[in-house]
């Protein structure tokens, strides 16, 4: 009881850090994370400690409920006497024990999806944004690149067009189209675009200088409602984003 007790109270102190970090962060990956343990500790600590002052703050604003730094001194040490006098405190306080670890781990789990939601609504991550460097979600340069986070919420783009060089049949193909998804496989990598109204055309009928701003009639349409084209299969992409006036 010793050791496992103050290493269970260490566990459940720190665990509303852990998971609003996980829940908080956008990531292109979904395997292992391999980040260094220090930087994730760290992290996870920091988030712990303001969870914990401000559900603290409202124990005792609104319900007078006081924190008591000796009962978890007691809980923590590996005196048997100290530990069983810190039981019996909290056990005689369950009930208000029991309600603030399973409030805040449920605030930890849901506040950051709204933290993050309003983060991407307001544009506040983007690259000339002041806040950048809190609020960036650094993990994912896929996502700014593909969805035009970085503009201003009055310049962001109204839709995405993407044109993939695709080598098929031992010739290259362009295909262009509107952005409708994209995925990534469990290390990060973009996987597949889905695109809409995609056109093609072989690389070898290239435009001319001298027919600049005519009506382009080497692309063909291809039928269908989504067209999917895996990003290991193309030789460059490149991304156009387009303002309506």
């Amino acid at each position: 009881m010793n050791v496992a007790l103050p290493a269970l109270i260490v566990f459940l102190v720190l665990l509303p850090g852990f998971i609003f970090r996980i829940r908080f962060k956008r990531v292109e990956r979904t395997s292992l994370d391999f980040s260094p343990f220090g930087r994730i500790a760290a992290g996870a600590v920091m988030s712990a400690a303001v969870a914990h002052l401000l559900w603290l703050g409202l124990s005792w604003l609104l319900f007078g409920q006081r924190f008591e730094p000796l009962v978890l001194m007691q809980l923590l040490s590996s005196a048997p006497t100290a530990q069983v006098a810190a039981v019996a405190t909290v056990a005689n306080d369950f009930g208000w024990v029991a309600a603030y670890f399973v409030t805040l781990l449920f605030a930890s789990f849901a506040f950051p999806m709204v933290l993050r939601g309003a983060i991407t609504k307001y544009r506040l991550d983007r690259a000339e944004s002041p806040l950048r460097p809190m609020l960036r979600f650094h993990e994912a340069p896929w996502y700014y690149l593909l969805t035009g986070a970085d503009f201003a919420a009055e310049e962001a783009p109204d839709f995405v067009i993407v044109a993939a060089i695709v080598e098929v049949g031992k010739e290259a193909m362009l295909y262009s189209g509107v952005l409708d998804n994209f995925y990534f496989d469990s290390e990060g990598q973009l996987d597949r675009l889905v695109l809409q109204g995609v056109s093609r055309r072989p690389l070898s009928k290239d435009k001319p200088a001298d027919e600049a701003g005519t009506t382009d009639t080497r692309f063909y349409p291809i039928d269908g409602d989504s067209f999917v084209l895996r990003y290991s299969e193309m030789i460059t992409l490149n991304v156009q984003y387009v303002h309506l006036a």
